[in-house]
């Protein structure tokens, strides 16, 4: 694959609105077939008991997991179709990274996981997710520039 479509996939993550309203920390580093995804915990994604709610699990989990297998379509905006979502421990400080890694591929179907680690090199938690190729054209519209 092109070097330009891991930059283009990068940028469109980076500049979604959920990215640049609610995680501004997030970065994120795309190779074929592999994803990065790290963001700085802030207070904001607390629950009740002070550690992150799931969703940001999910979050990082999901998108690892998505951009590894977007990394290898370049034509199709995909779909996530499926994601299970595994908690290993509780987080309250510091800085996340979710490595996504494709696992199998078809025509019409992705599978990749997804690891979450602390700064301490600690799984914290650990996905799976089905992926296929939605209707939508990656475009300059949808922030693939």
């Amino acid at each position: 694959m092109d070097k330009t479509h891991y930059e283009k996939l990068s940028r469109m993550y980076l500049g979604a609105r959920i990215n640049r309203d609610h995680f501004p920390t997030t970065t994120c580093a795309i190779e074929h077939g592999l994803a990065t995804i790290s963001l700085e915990i802030d207070p904001s994604y607390f629950h009740a008991l002070g550690a992150i709610h799931g969703l940001v699990y999910f979050k990082l989990l999901d998108d690892s997991a998505y951009f590894a297998a977007q990394s290898m379509v370049t034509d199709s905006f995909l779909l996530t179709t499926n994601f299970s979502t595994n908690i290993i421990r509780p987080v309250s400080e510091g800085k996340l990274a979710a490595t996504g890694k494709i696992k199998f591929r078809s025509s019409g179907l992705l599978i990749a996981e997804s690891t979450i680690v602390n700064e301490a090199g600690k799984e914290v938690a650990f996905g799976t997710g089905h992926f296929a190729k939605g209707r939508g054209r990656l475009s300059p519209e949808i922030g693939y520039i």
